[in-house]
């Protein structure tokens, strides 16, 4: 399978996000819609606990919502608020060396991913990261430093509260610190269990537990998996191999001294690594943050494309994903 990849920077909302959000709607109400509409929070309910968690966001909301349209679905969709389950299988970790480096590889479905990079100035803060859902963010790092990542948390359990990316994205622009991320993992609901893992300029780091039923354990994690304290799905456990990979990174991370080159290689190659997408997901791109320079890096086997939050470059990128019909 080919994917194509966008790179693309936008200071304020604006046109470029409207096009994005044009583009992309159809396939979003699609899916967002495969339960029915009913069952889909209403609009005075997302933007009522978006006002209650996430104050800071409202009027970056209104502005993105007017761009859409003003739609009630479009609306509630860009609210985040009790969307569809979903899940994914990820390994993130950070290099055990003196500088902070983030590295993670996300596994899903090529289908239903926006295969974007945006660079925004929202709110008088630069960030950039890996899109989802054209606000939200499954990976990014800010203008202060901060890079942040997520994984599935191998949990059935769904409940009342927010799509992680949308809390991903609110750490990045109200957060300079991983004790400030920490405190807002802490406290904003999310509607399924994940991992995010933080970590700042500094390398003071940090994993969240997240779940709906239960309140979020912070830990000094630097490896997240696709499982949280314990196995408690063990059939998706068996199939994302989430024991195996957390194993691995540490026995990498404990046992050798891998330089941050040798660190990063490991991501793109079996256990970490998965071809399985005649399964439903496989590894869509390794990426790399470099907090304390501000860089990020995306990569594929064979290739390598990076990115700077200071001098963003927009563009595209054509990948053959290996294994992939």
């Amino acid at each position: 399978m080919t994917m194509y990849w966008r790179a693309i920077s936008e200071d304020q909302p604006g046109p470029k996000w409207a096009g994005l959000f044009a583009e992309y709607w159809p396939a979003y109400l699609k899916w967002w819609l495969k339960e029915g509409d009913e069952v889909r929070a209403s609009y005075r309910e997302s933007q009522r606990m978006l006002k209650r968690h996430m104050p800071e966001m409202l009027p970056l909301y209104d502005q993105l919502c007017e761009l859409a349209g003003g739609g009630d679905q479009a609306a509630r969709f860009l609210s985040f608020y009790c969307p569809p389950p979903y899940l994914s299988g990820c390994s993130q970790a950070l290099w055990p060396g003196k500088a902070p480096v983030l590295v993670r590889n996300y596994d899903y479905n090529p289908a239903a991913f926006d295969s974007l990079i945006l660079r925004t100035g929202w709110m008088g803060r630069k960030v950039m990261g890996t899109s989802d859902g054209l606000w939200g963010l499954v990976d990014g790092m800010n203008d202060a430093g901060l890079a942040i990542s997520l994984t599935f948390g191998g949990r059935r359990v769904v409940g009342e509260g927010f799509g992680v990316p949308l809390i991903l994205r609110y750490v990045l622009q109200t957060c300079t610190t991983t004790e400030e991320a920490g405190q807002v993992l802490s406290r904003v609901p999310t509607h399924m269990s994940y991992n995010v893992t933080v970590v700042d300029r500094n390398r003071k780091y940090l994993t969240a537990m997240m779940a709906p039923d239960r309140a979020t354990l912070i830990t000094h994690a630097a490896v997240a998996t696709n499982h949280q304290e314990n196995v408690e799905w063990i059939s998706h456990a068996r199939f994302t191999a989430t024991v195996e990979r957390e194993r691995y990174l540490l026995h990498r991370m404990s046992l050798h001294r891998d330089t941050e080159e040798k660190f990063i290689s490991n991501f793109l190659k079996p256990p970490l690594y998965s071809t399985a997408f005649s399964y439903g997901f496989g590894t869509l791109y390794t990426a790399i943050y470099r907090p304390r320079k501000k860089q990020m890096e995306i990569r594929w086997p064979g290739t390598t494309w990076p990115l700077s939050l200071d001098s963003f470059e927009e563009g595209a990128r054509q990948v053959n994903l290996p294994g992939a019909a």
